[in-house]
Order: structure tokens, then C-alpha cells, then sequence
């Protein structure tokens, strides 16, 4: 039988921590693969954005790889190779790399961030068909919950 055959009762006894596993790697695969249709990865993009004082820095200061894979540890997957793609990054010209091993962010570099920023929301509404807002976020709220009750942050 599948979900869609279950009843409420049934849907309700199902275990959150596999369904929110499942969510977890299908909306990465999806975001993933559509960025990769335009010629970028999530890690590359993550990079760019913490290294933008437009973005995610608070300052555009540069930053070694092992401060960037920290500043990203709640959120980078454990095979994505920051530095593999920094270096596409910097053979591109968007990142320069200092004699200190700090990579910056190029102005060609930030225009790029802002480019595939606009990628965001096309992606955010494809993965949002057929939801709405209501219930989008009594979901939202559900899951919040449900962490708290695990005996953790809920953001």
C-alpha cells in the first residue's frame, strides 16, 4: 500500500524521521539538479555567498577553506569537496585565492552570486506546486515542534 492509499489514521502512525529523511535527499537531489542545469553547484553557490558582503558575510573578508567549511557545517553534505570547487571557482575568475590561502570574492565573482541567486525561485516554485502557504507553514510549524520535542533548537 502506498501513502496515497493510507488513511489519516494510518498516515499518522508513520514515523516523521523517515518521511523528513526522504524530503531531505529528494528536495536536494531536485535543487541540485536544476542548478546543475544551469552550470553551478549548491557548494559553489554556497561559496560564493559566504564570501559576499552582499550575502552571508558580514564583512566580504576572505576565508580559508576549513573557515568556510565550518562557517557552512550546518549545512554542507559530507561529499561535497570545497576545495575541488573553489578551484573551479577561482579557474572561472570569481573567486581569487591570497598568498595566505584565503579565497575572495571577485567582482566578476559577485556578479556571478547574483545571477544565480535569481535561479532561487524558480526552483522554490517548482518544489512548492500544489502546496500552499497555510499549509506550508502549519508544516513548518509541525516539524519545529517536533525537533523541539526532540530536545532540540527548532531555529
Amino acid at each position: 500500500m502506498t501513502t496515497s492509499q493510507m488513511s489519516d489514521a494510518e498516515l499518522a502512525g508513520q514515523p516523521a524521521a523517515y518521511w523528513t529523511g526522504v524530503a531531505y535527499e529528494a528536495l536536494i537531489a531536485f535543487t541540485r539538479a536544476r542548478q546543475a542545469e544551469k552550470g553551478y553547484t549548491q557548494p559553489q553557490f554556497w561559496l560564493l555567498r559566504n564570501l559576499s558582503a552582499h550575502d552571508l558575510s558580514p564583512d566580504g573578508a576572505g576565508m580559508t577553506v576549513p573557515e568556510l567549511r565550518k562557517a557552512m557545517a550546518s549545512y554542507i553534505r559530507p561529499e561535497d569537496d570545497l576545495a575541488a570547487e573553489a578551484a573551479v571557482l577561482v579557474e572561472r575568475g570569481w573567486l581569487r585565492r591570497d598568498d595566505e590561502e584565503r579565497l575572495w570574492l571577485t567582482e566578476a565573482g559577485e556578479e556571478a552570486r547574483g545571477r544565480l541567486a535569481r535561479n532561487a525561485p524558480a526552483i522554490r516554485a517548482a518544489l512548492h506546486e500544489g502546496i500552499d502557504d497555510a499549509d506550508y507553514i502549519t508544516a513548518l510549524k509541525v516539524l519545529r515542534q517536533l525537533i523541539r520535542n526532540a530536545g532540540a533548537a527548532a531555529g
